[in-house]
């Protein structure tokens, strides 16, 4: 008989399931802190911070300790200062001054006799020689004096042979009578009265030769206006207006304008020349005037002359620059501007912008004398360049400057001057 089956072990229990932070493992249990070690770990600490503190704090002790002596022991010493002396510039100034382009010659033609415009020789832009006819004007009524005249003439020569035939004859008659009169044919009052007839009748000879003299005149003076009748130009030039059309009426004088005339070469170009440098302007100074309209070509033209005033308004002195203009490039009335080089009526010096004091006692450099002590010296300033200042009074070029100008200097004060 087979032997029974042996007895099976219980089954185990399924395990249990695992919270999400289980690690999988059992940590150490904590350890802890005696009082003997927490008694080290405070005093490593303290040591710790301590060194911090030396390394951190004493180098700046130190280094302030060592700034208060240097302050203490600079303030019993003179300052320190660079000086420079100021040295001459060349006094010559470019300027760049605006202008206007004026004709060397103009002039407005008006009529010398009334009449009628016949014709016109010549228009606007034309080139005209000087005394070319630029129109003709028909003058009837001058032409009526004109013969009124000649007649006039004509009868002031018959009343002069009118007047010498009477004399001839007063002549005679007081021939006789002063034979008639010794010898008793005639009374000696008839003599008398044949005196003043022949005075009389040379005084009318005088006057009738005085009146052809002045109808002469009178004629002489017609064709001289007559001759006005022919509108000629007065210069050679260039015609800019015209203002005459053919039957035109055109009454002598200035109220009916004919032609406008200018001459452009050469031109002129009037600048304002400024106060400080208009004693150095001279005739003949070369001048360089450009205009927009030709840009990178300049026109070289020379000092004319100058009004020698100035101008109370603006304090300019008007110039005359002339440039010659052949091809006509130039035109009367545009605007130009003229570069010119003039040197400054008086000597300058220059000296670096940091040695200006600009305060309430107006502008002014430090000065050390020899005696290595501050003045300040009130100065003029012609020309601010931005680096340097151009003195045009205060120095005189031989004295030490302190080039950097600070608050803390003051006059009379002692310094050292840095080699």
């Amino acid at each position: 008989m087979s032997p029974p089956p042996p007895p099976q072990a219980p089954s185990a229990a399924p395990p249990a399931a695992h919270p999400a932070d289980d690690l999988g493992f059992d940590l150490p249990p904590p350890v802890r802190l005696t009082r003997t070690r927490g008694v080290a770990l405070g005093v490593g600490l303290v040591v710790v911070l301590g060194a911090a503190f030396a390394a951190a704090y004493l180098p700046r002790r130190s280094a302030r300790a060592a700034l208060e002596q240097g302050v203490k022991a600079s303030e019993g010493a003179a300052p320190r200062v660079v000086v420079i002396t100021p040295q001459a510039v060349s006094s010559d100034r470019a300027l760049v001054l605006p202008g206007s382009v004026q004709p060397l010659e103009e002039t407005v033609v008006y009529p010398r006799v009334s009449g009628y415009a016949r014709r016109w020789l010549a228009d606007i832009g034309d080139k005209v020689a000087e005394g070319q006819i630029l129109a003709e004007i028909d003058t009837p009524e001058l032409d009526q004096e004109l013969a009124q005249a000649r007649a006039e003439l004509v009868q002031a020569k018959a009343g002069l042979t009118q007047a010498k035939a009477t004399r001839d004859l007063s002549r005679s008659s007081l021939s006789r009578y002063e034979q008639l009169v010794p010898a008793g044919v005639a009374p000696k009052e008839e003599l008398e009265e044949r005196q003043g007839q022949a005075h009389v009748a040379e005084a009318s000879v005088v006057v009738a030769e005085a009146a052809i003299t002045a109808q002469q005149a009178s004629i002489q003076r017609l064709l001289d206006l007559k001759k006005f009748a022919r509108i000629a130009a007065p210069f050679a030039g260039t015609v800019t207006s015209r203002t005459i059309e053919r039957g035109a009426l055109v009454t002598a004088g200035n109220g009916t304008p004919l032609f406008k005339i200018a001459a452009t070469d050469p031109v002129r170009v009037f600048v304002g020349i400024p106060q400080g440098v208009a004693p150095s302007v001279k005739v003949d100074a070369p001048a360089r005037v450009t205009v927009r309209e030709f840009p990178g070509q300049p026109f070289e033209g020379k000092v004319a002359r100058t009004a020698g005033a100035l101008d109370t308004a603006t304090r300019t002195m008007n110039t005359e620059v002339r440039v010659p203009n052949p091809e006509g490039r130039l035109l009367a009335g545009m605007y130009a501007e003229v570069a010119l080089t003039l040197p400054t009526p008086h000597r300058v010096l220059e000296v670096p912008a940091t040695a200006l004091y600009n305060d309430a006692k107006g502008l002014r450099v430090a000065v050390v004398d020899p005696g290595n002590k501050l003045r300040f010296a009130p100065i003029v300033v012609e020309r601010d360049t931005g680096a340097t200042i151009q003195i045009a009074t205060g120095l005189d070029g031989s004295e030490r400057v302190v080039k950097l100008a600070s608050a803390e200097l003051a006059e009379g004060m002692a310094v050292e001057v840095v080699p």
